[in-house]
Order: C-alpha cells, then sequence, then structure tokens
C-alpha cells in the first residue's frame, strides 16, 4: 500500500514531519545499528548472500512460517543457523516447499528483493499522482498477523479513516484475526466467500 501523504515520525529524534511520498530511509536508519530491514537493504547482493548460506528451502520455510506482528528484520549476525528445523504451518504442504524450493533455486530472490530495494525511486516516479484518490469499489482483506498491517501506522490508517479518504468508494474493510501474510493460502474459502459475496453487489 502506498500511502501518499503522511505524517512521518523519525522514532529517533520524535520530530513529526508532513512528507508527500514519504520515504522509508529515515523510519529505519534508528533501526540500522543492531538490525537490518531485510527487504531494503543498501547493499545489493547482502540478502543473497545470505539465503544462500541458509538454503532456499529454509529460506522459504521462514517466510510462510512467519507470524510476528511486524516488520521482518535479520539480524547483522545473520538469520539463524542452516541446520534450524523450521515447522510448516497447517496449510502448506511439503510438496508445496519442494516445488517453491526448485523454481527459486532456478530464479534467486534477486527479483522480488529489487522491487523493494526500488522502493525510493518509486515513489520518486509517481510523485505526480502524490494525492490521488482510488474511484472505483473497493474492499479491503488482511490479517491481524500481517507483518504490513503491523507497520508504522498502518492500522490506524486503515481503520481511522485515513484510507477511506483515498479511496472513497470503500465498501467494507476485513480484518482477519490470526492470519498473517499469505492470507490465500492461509484462508482460501473465506477469501473466495469475501471475494464473491463482494462481486454479487454489483449484479
Amino acid at each position: 500500500m502506498s500511502v501518499y501523504k503522511a505524517k512521518v515520525k523519525d522514532r529517533c529524534s520524535g520530530k513529526k514531519e508532513e512528507r508527500k511520498n514519504p520515504r522509508m530511509d529515515a523510519t529505519l536508519s534508528h533501526q540500522q545499528a543492531k538490525s537490518v530491514f531485510m527487504l531494503v537493504m543498501k547493499e545489493p547482493g547482502a540478502v543473497e548472500v545470505e539465503f544462500r548460506r541458509l538454503g532456499t528451502e529454509l529460506v522459504l520455510r521462514k517466510f510462510f512460517a512467519y507470524r510476528t506482528p511486524g516488520p521482518l528484520f535479520i539480524p547483522k549476525s545473520g538469520w539463524g543457523s542452516p541446520d534450524e528445523e523450521v515447522p510448516l504451518p497447517s496449510w502448506i504442504t511439503e510438496e508445496d516447499i519442494k516445488y517453491y524450493t526448485t523454481e527459486f533455486d532456478k530464479s534467486g530472490f534477486t527479483g522480488g528483493l529489487n522491487y523493494y530495494r526500488a522502493l525510493n525511486k518509486t515513489w520518486d516516479l509517481t510523485s505526480p499522482w502524490t494525492g490521488a484518490e482510488i474511484k472505483v469499489p473497493t474492499k479491503f482483506i488482511v490479517g491481524d498477523l500481517d507483518l504490513t498491517y503491523n507497520t508504522a501506522d498502518a492500522q490506524n490508517f486503515i481503520n481511522k479513516g485515513g484510507f477511506k479518504k483515498f479511496v472513497p468508494l470503500l465498501d467494507d474493510v476485513v480484518i482477519m484475526k490470526d492470519v498473517a501474510h499469505f492470507i490465500n493460502e492461509e484462508k482460501p474459502k473465506e477469501i473466495s466467500a469475501h471475494i464473491i459475496s463482494f462481486i454479487n453487489k454489483f449484479n
């Protein structure tokens, strides 16, 4: 989600400032002394080296099992041991993991990571649309354990009117309890039911 105009608080200084297209640099800088935000590392290739050390399958297991309500961090000392055992959640099978591992062994993680590394550039390129409204009927669904829902002021923005300001035709916000980031895989029947009921409103 892009927040077009937001109050960004630098937790180091305690100061607030109005920004258009807020950038992530200031928000993250105070954290970097003890850990590095995995997806926005400024050294291209560093995360990939760590992933190779751990092995593709273990990295994927860590992603799918992640249920901590907050940003995903890798300590500078590393993201654990290659011998670590990470049980899979009930909604994904060993067969699924083997397939994903085979595919990511072919492609690597760089393409996906580069999307996040380029976020500041993305905000720069989309600045002409700062403040633009999304004027289509919308239903928003998120899990209460999703790391993005628990980042910065996302919950206040979604639940206290900020989201509605930029999406005036917002019909409903659904916060699914005890559900994390991979919401369509974790609760496929419920997600399908929400989508179908929303579409049926326009029949």
